[in-house]
């Protein structure tokens, strides 16, 4: 039988069983061992006997099979155009927090968490024209988050993480490309299980710091179920010398304010997942540490290949991404779009929460820090896909949510978010004044005072803008519009 896995075969002689090279005749020293004597190796290989990289190969897919596999009995086959087996990286996740402990929570816990969600729901109705939108009020373990979120993370990042196998595979050095033929397939079965893993190492640290569903703007668990985790609430109240139920109750406003978000205003979700492949498309790798390292390693040892593999992307990771100006450009947008999502909550839950909680200026400023700064869920995104969900501009997109409510009342102030193409840009953003009384320079011109009532703008406010906005929009994203 032949030593090479199934379906490949060495050039000139596909039957031959004595692992013989391209170029021999068949007779010669070492032909009946891969690297022995005259190897034959074409000039310029950089991974020295073919013999032995489809050896090692096949130690690898031996590897691959050990691992859990979509439709194993008790787990859902979580489908992935990337190719990565996302039920492997959730047994991952949940085993990194039950390492660290992971115990249920209590029943007093789960009580205080389901009422601070559900009176703090209740403020909100005062301070925005959108109603209520939790529907389940719960409390969770970091074991359980993992399992609600999981589905929402592979929807998210395989735009991304299918452009970083692809990358392993198809970026290969092209002496290597012309002598594996299908080896390639292979290549790329690998860089899948390796950003598996990596997603997998990833959203396990993750659960050990986050505080909800909606940590990064995008409610995780879907529209409606609102959570908090009592360990990550605890972990964010140290040093804060706040009573704990203070700082619940502020948390539990936060979550409850994006989900009524989301709830109310359709476009959101797949706007954002939109922008995030817009990203995605732009993305481009240098691939030189992928040849290098690769060109270093042992082939008879995939252990190896595994490790150099996991490097993934970054500083130290095999794969550099690049920017390019359309990736730039998609970035720009999706920060914007962050921003104004991050700016509005903020806004929305200031006006809840002033009169009730003494604490809640300096709630308010831990919280802008810690998503200002890039918190854990941005940190551990980028680090996995390449990709900041910072929104840079809080500050800016908060003082024009205000100047708008000031100006045209909540009503008013929320009514921008009937459809995608009313919301500021960045450049309403470096002018919310402009923005406020009915446009700018750089975006359409038009009274904005016409989305104050239920229908929402005119047909004649919604032609304007069609006719006059296009290019200027345009121009915007260049700039980091919305």
């Amino acid at each position: 039988m032949s030593d090479l896995p199934f379906g490949f075969s060495m050039p000139n002689d596909p039957d031959d069983e004595s692992g013989r090279r391209s170029g021999d005749s068949g007779s010669g020293a070492g032909s009946g061992r891969p690297g022995g004597g005259d190897s034959g190796t074409p000039d310029g290989f950089p991974f020295g006997d073919p013999q032995q990289m489809a050896d090692m190969l096949r130690r690898f897919a031996d590897m691959m099979s050990s691992q859990p596999s979509p439709g194993s009995p008790g787990e859902s086959a979580t489908s992935s155009t990337s190719g990565i087996n996302w039920d492997m990286a959730k047994n991952i996740a949940r085993h990194a927090v039950s390492q660290q402990g992971d115990p249920s929570v209590p029943p007093a816990d789960y009580a205080r968490v389901e009422e601070a969600l559900r009176l703090s729901d209740l403020w909100l109705d005062q301070a925005t024209d959108l109603p209520s939108g939790v529907q389940t009020a719960q409390a969770w373990s970091r074991s359980e988050w993992i399992e609600r979120t999981m589905d929402a993370w592979a929807q998210l990042c395989d735009p991304l993480t299918a452009k970083t196998v692809q990358a392993m595979g198809q970026n290969l050095p092209e002496e290597m490309s012309t002598m594996a033929g299908p080896l390639l397939g292979m290549i790329q079965q690998m860089g899948g299980m390796m950003v598996g893993q990596q997603a997998g190492q990833a959203i396990g640290g993750l659960a050990q710091e986050v505080i909800g569903t909606a940590d990064i703007g995008l409610p995780l668990a879907g529209e409606g179920n609102a959570a908090l985790l009592p360990s990550g609430v605890a972990r964010f109240s140290e040093g804060l010398e706040i009573p704990d139920d203070e700082v619940r109750l502020y948390l539990a406003a936060r979550e409850a304010a994006v989900h009524r978000l989301y709830s109310h205003v359709p476009w959101l979700r797949s706007h954002v997942s939109r922008l995030v492949e817009e990203y995605a498309a732009g993305m481009s790798f240098d691939v030189s540490g992928l040849e290098d390292r690769l060109g270093e390693i042992d082939l008879t040892n995939p252990e190896a290949l595994q490790e150099v593999m996991s490097g993934g992307m970054g500083a130290e990771g095999l794969l550099q991404p690049e920017d390019t100006p359309q990736q730039k450009a998609a970035l720009a947008r999706l920060e914007t779009t962050l921003a104004l999502i991050e700016g509005w909550v903020a806004t929305v839950v200031s006006t809840a929460v002033a009169e009730r909680l003494p604490h809640a200026g300096a709630l308010a400023e831990t919280t802008r820090r810690r998503r200002a700064t890039g918190g854990p869920a941005e940190h551990t995104f980028a680090a996995l896909v390449g990709l900041e969900l910072r929104p840079r501009r809080l500050r800016e997109a908060g003082a024009l949510w205000k100047a708008l409510e000031e100006a045209r009342g909540v009503e008013g102030r929320d009514a921008v978010w009937q459809h995608p193409d009313l919301m500021p840009t960045g450049a309403d953003l470096d002018d919310p004044e402009a923005f406020v009384a009915g446009g700018s320079d750089e975006g359409p011109d038009f009274d904005i005072s016409s989305l104050t009532g239920p229908e929402g703008p005119s047909d004649s406010a919604a032609d304007e803008k069609d006719r006059g906005g296009d290019d200027d929009r345009k121009d915007d994203r260049g700039e980091g519009g919305a």
